[in-house]
């Protein structure tokens, strides 16, 4: 038996205490949000075999563990606060340490890891304080959603904020070939927003995007990184160095050189060369004419033949690309030579220059009317038509409109046409044609002095899209009225069940059927004998998202 004195008494009190405490190791682990965070606990499993461990928050009491949130019994989880809790060690190794998943600001505290070893005040405590902290916003992942010839839209979706609300976003754009420190970066976008327009782009250029998330904490690592490449656009500028030469009575030749390189906005496909003859006793010019060169060189060069001898041209070039033709050349004139029927010294060519406006010679020039646009059929789908149109020349007064004309296929175009008019930058067009048949269309523009020759025709079908064989309907849509006749199956069941309840009653419903029936069938017979005069009733134009009716208000898009 040992016996203290009083004055060892202290000292038993203190080594009583730390064996019901047992062996306690601390140790301090911080954490950003959003991560998993391994607090680590082991013990010698070769030596004591498997054994029951619990993790809990806060100290660890003198048996068990506080507020618990995860145990086992050596072998697997028996209970758990959570599926965030994880012993993803190797049980059977005496590894049980706790993985916390995605971890939060108010994960941050005192665990305690309590291995339960056989015998008294044996257990085994490890204890550890965790301190998790705001970070970054996880990188975002943008995507392209729309590229057009000067603009690019991106959009992207939320990520995780990394403990703190994302403020704003940035956003890096660059040509493709330069370093990111030439980048230009936009102003700060709002947090609310999920996508934004990029404007003032250049056409037909390669660019490199990227984004950042910001909250109060930092800036997100880069996003993925786009290249994006925007359409083609008419060219901003006209050929250059425009020169005529008369090489005989009847032909001219032309070169000229590109447009400058920062205005071609895309591949130069081809040249528009448009020309006219002046005639002096009118002291106008005659209607153009147009010749197709295909860009293949930075020295293009064409020669006009079959021309008038001894009469003036002028003539200008328009450069075209995938997106459209670009802005006129400064026309130029040119005489042709004197036609020799003797011996003579032969003439030297006659160059003349040409004032800006188109066909404005040096003697006088008065405006034409425009020359007929170029009409072209984009798609024919569920009744509908889309069209598009590209002008010519505005005869040297802007175009101020155009006009369409549509037509049944076997109609003239004097008696049945259906005319709907566009203002002069509107382009395209979508009729909605409620009869399926064969149509011809076509497109004038006009200036103020008048307006074109008819363009090109076109000839479309539309197919008729099937109907009920029981059902027959004949409709007929103006601005005022709707008429409509109908024979059914039900409507004939409903006849066979009146004739059922009473005789009398059919012989006088059955009669009154068939008179308003032949009335509404020579009503409709009418209308439609009105409508191959005055042209298609079932007819609309779609522009700008609403459907427009001729002599009728826009209604909204269907």
């Amino acid at each position: 038996m040992i016996i203290l004195g009083s004055k060892h008494l202290p000292l038993g009190y203190g080594l009583l205490l730390c064996l019901l405490q047992g062996s306690v190791r601390a140790q301090n682990v911080k954490a950003t949000v959003g991560v998993d965070v391994t607090l680590s606990c082991k013990y010698d499993a070769q030596y004591y075999g498997r054994l029951a461990v619990c993790w809990g928050r806060g100290a660890i009491p003198n048996s068990g563990c506080a507020n618990q949130v995860i145990k086992s019994d050596g072998t697997s989880v028996t209970n758990r606060l959570s599926e965030r809790y994880v012993l993803m060690g190797d049980l059977s190794k005496g590894d049980v340490s706790l993985t916390i998943r995605q971890v939060q600001e108010d994960d941050s505290g005192m665990y305690g890891c309590r291995v339960d070893i056989p015998g008294w005040f044996n257990d085994h405590k490890h204890q550890l304080t965790l301190t998790v902290v705001p970070a970054p916003p996880n990188p975002l992942r943008i995507e392209t959603r729309e590229v057009k010839e000067r603009t690019i839209t991106v959009r992207w979706t939320s990520v995780f904020d990394g403990g703190s609300p994302i403020t704003s976003y940035r956003i890096d754009f660059k040509n493709k070939l330069a370093p990111w420190d030439t980048a230009v970066t936009t102003a700060d976008i709002g947090p609310d927003l999920t996508q934004v327009t990029l404007v003032d782009m250049r056409p037909a250029k390669a660019y490199n995007i990227r984004m950042f998330a910001i909250n109060s904490v930092g800036t997100s690592e880069t996003s993925n990184t786009l290249t994006v490449t925007t359409k083609e656009a008419a060219p901003g500028g006209p050929p250059l160095d425009v020169q005529v030469e008369a090489l005989t009575s009847h032909s001219i030749q032309v070169t000229w050189k590109p447009p400058k390189t920062d205005l071609r906005n895309g591949v130069l496909r081809s040249y528009s060369l448009s020309y006219r003859e002046y005639d002096p006793e009118s002291r106008q010019f005659r209607r153009s004419q147009h010749h197709s060169v295909t860009a293949t060189r930075e020295l293009e060069s064409v020669t006009l033949h079959n021309l008038k001898p001894s009469t003036q041209y002028s003539m200008l070039i328009q450069a075209k690309t995938n997106g459209g033709l670009g802005p006129p050349s400064n026309p130029v004139a040119c005489t042709t030579l004197n036609e020799v029927h003797t011996t003579s010294t032969a003439e030297m060519p006659v160059t003349t220059s040409i004032a800006s406006t188109w066909g404005e010679s040096t003697t006088s020039f008065t405006p034409v009317s425009p020359d007929p646009p170029m009409l072209e059929l984009l798609e024919v789908k569920d009744k509908m038509i889309t069209l598009h149109w590209t002008a010519g020349f505005d005869g040297g007064n802007p175009i101020t409109g155009y006009d369409l004309e549509y037509k049944p296929d076997n109609a003239s175009w004097d008696h049945t046409n259906t005319v709907a008019d566009f203002s002069s930058n509107q382009t395209e067009t979508t009729i909605i044609e409620m009869y399926p048949s064969t149509y011809n269309i076509r497109v004038f523009a006009r200036n103020s002095i008048g307006m074109s020759e008819a363009s090109n025709v076109l000839t479309v079908t539309i197919e008729e899209t099937g109907r009920r064989e029981d059902t027959i309907t004949t409709s007929i849509s103006t601005q005022k009225a709707t008429f409509s006749t109908t024979t059914s199956a039900d409507t004939q069941a409903a006849v066979s069940t009146e004739e059922s309840q009473g005789g009398h009653l059919a012989a006088i419903v059955v009669p009154v059927v068939l008179v308003v029936l032949i009335v509404a069938i020579v009503t409709t017979w009418q209308f439609r004998r009105m409508n191959k005069r005055k042209g298609s009733w079932g007819i609309g134009w779609l522009t700008n998202g609403a459907i427009h009716y001729r002599d009728s208000e826009p209604i909204p898009e269907l």
